[in-house]
């Protein structure tokens, strides 16, 4: 069994973003594999603008390389997981303070009326994290290294990837989790549970918004028992 991550919006690197997860896994012997999302720009030569569907697209190369896979997703990545889910050999779709959109509804749909206070938009199409919110409402139980690698790998996305609506749901035909994250400050855990609801099964973690960095191994945890389900 192998895992397939998918991070959230306005970052790069998404091996990064993962890779406190991918250590504790690798020493148990579980492989893991990072997505690289064009519509945050880390595809070289990625046309603009992409969005979502560039996202799903490479995910699905990914997945249809990775043999049988845990198809994991934080935040935005939901919405890139939920409609790749149809590629490859998914057993299993996990959701960390994420979103789980049904077939015909974009990201905008899900969350509030209006722009989120957090987030930036720009002429050019592109939207990002205001930096300055980033640590309190993102970050704010990580430790300093996670921070200040996290502050580097900040980017502007595409905003194409917010109102394009998703043409496949998997979690209506794929066993999935759904993490909602009760310390989170930027989704807050009414609004993940909302979501939530739509999974098969629904557990809490008391963490904030990225449980990757702060607490790697509640996560790590989550999957080595999810993984154990389909041996």
């Amino acid at each position: 069994m192998r895992i397939v991550f998918v991070h959230g919006a306005c970052v790069r690197d998404g091996a990064w973003w993962w890779s406190r997860v991918d250590a504790l896994l690798a020493a148990g012997g579980t492989a893991s594999v990072a997505v690289r999302l064009p519509s945050c720009g880390e595809l070289p030569g990625a046309r603009r603008p992409s969005g979502l569907d560039d996202d799903v697209e490479e995910t699905r190369r990914v997945l249809r390389d990775a043999g049988p896979a845990i198809l994991v997703a934080h935040s935005y990545g939901g919405m890139v997981a939920t409609a790749a889910a149809d590629a490859g050999d998914v057993r299993h779709l996990v959701y960390i303070s994420s979103f789980l959109p049904d077939v015909g509804e974009s990201l905008a749909d899900l969350g509030p009326s209006g722009p989120a206070p957090h987030l930036e938009f720009f002429p050019d199409g592109t939207f990002a994290a205001r930096p300055e919110l980033v640590p309190p409402l993102f970050l704010h139980d990580c430790d300093a290294a996670a921070v200040e690698g996290a502050m580097t790998r900040l980017v502007r996305q595409d905003a194409a990837a917010l109102t394009t609506p998703v043409r496949y749901a998997g979690w209506r035909s794929t066993p999935s989790t759904a993490a909602v994250c009760t310390g989170d400050q930027a989704t807050p855990p009414e609004v993940q549970r909302a979501q939530a609801a739509r999974a098969g099964r629904t557990v809490e973690l008391p963490t904030g918004h990225h449980p990757m960095l702060s607490h790697p191994e509640l996560l790590a945890g989550l999957l080595r028992e999810i993984a154990a389900e389909h041996d």
